[in-house]
């Protein structure tokens, strides 16, 4: 396949529609991440360490409130606003496997980075979200609760929503470069800067850098192969998991 592609342009009708879903998206996202770091604060974590309140509850609030309303809730609403299924986002089973499997290589640089640093633990999906070892040392039904609720907020619709802002940016700027994507670029510097993985030593500018070649590589992946079941599963396998 040639490295360059024919480009249509993005009407300005449509244009116009992404550039609202967008803003829709930007605004909800800043809505909840100002109400949870300047209106609950520090008792968000006051809240989290409270053990006189069911783990469940807990994680349903805190999972629900700030997990989801950051890395979901805008998405979800554009979605239903303009009625797309997330189906149309690559939640689908053509390329499964290519796409799960050239995602997870995606991983492979920041994983070989974080071994020699030793900063690789026991695997467990999510272990590093702060509730879900108190989690998995509760009762068989708050295990299965806890754990499906970390799932969908820490694990499914962040993946999720870097694909819907990366289709979304994309569509309104397409590249006739085949591994240039201006969506997947935004997406990546989005994750550095939200996940606070900006440095200026060698080693953190190197961190940063493949930080954002996964996050960039597993977008591409999604472009490639139309499918971004690997995007989700990068969140269930391999972030905060190792």
């Amino acid at each position: 396949m040639s490295m360059k592609q024919p480009v249509t342009p993005c009407p300005k009708a449509r244009k116009k529609q992404l550039t609202a879903d967008l803003c829709i998206i930007g605004l909800v996202t800043f809505l909840v991440l100002g109400i949870v770091l300047f209106g609950w604060g520090s008792g968000m974590n006051t809240f989290g360490r409270n053990t006189d309140i069911p783990i469940v509850l807990r994680v349903l609030v805190i999972g629900g409130c700030a997990q989801f309303g950051v890395a979901g809730l805008g998405i979800t609403l554009v979605c239903l606003l303009r009625k797309e299924p997330f189906t149309k986002f690559g939640l689908t089973t053509k390329n499964l496997i290519p796409a799960l499997l050239l995602s997870l290589a995606c991983c492979v640089p920041d994983l070989i980075f974080q071994a020699a640093r030793g900063n690789v633990h026991a695997w467990c999906p999510f272990i590093d979200v702060n509730s879900t070892a108190e989690v998995l040392a509760g009762t068989l039904p708050s295990k299965v609760l806890g754990m499906l609720i970390t799932a969908v907020c820490w694990g499914f619709f962040e993946g999720f929503n870097y694909v819907v802002i990366r289709d979304k940016i994309s569509e309104m700027y397409p590249s006739r470069f085949r591994f240039w994507d201006v969506g997947a670029f935004v997406c990546a510097v989005m994750c550095i800067l939200i996940h606070g993985a900006v440095g200026v030593t060698p080693s953190a500018l190197l961190e940063m850098f493949l930080t954002m070649f996964l996050i960039y590589g597993m977008l591409i992946v999604r472009k490639e192969t139309g499918n971004a079941w690997g995007c989700v599963l990068i969140f269930f396998v391999y972030w905060n998991a190792l």
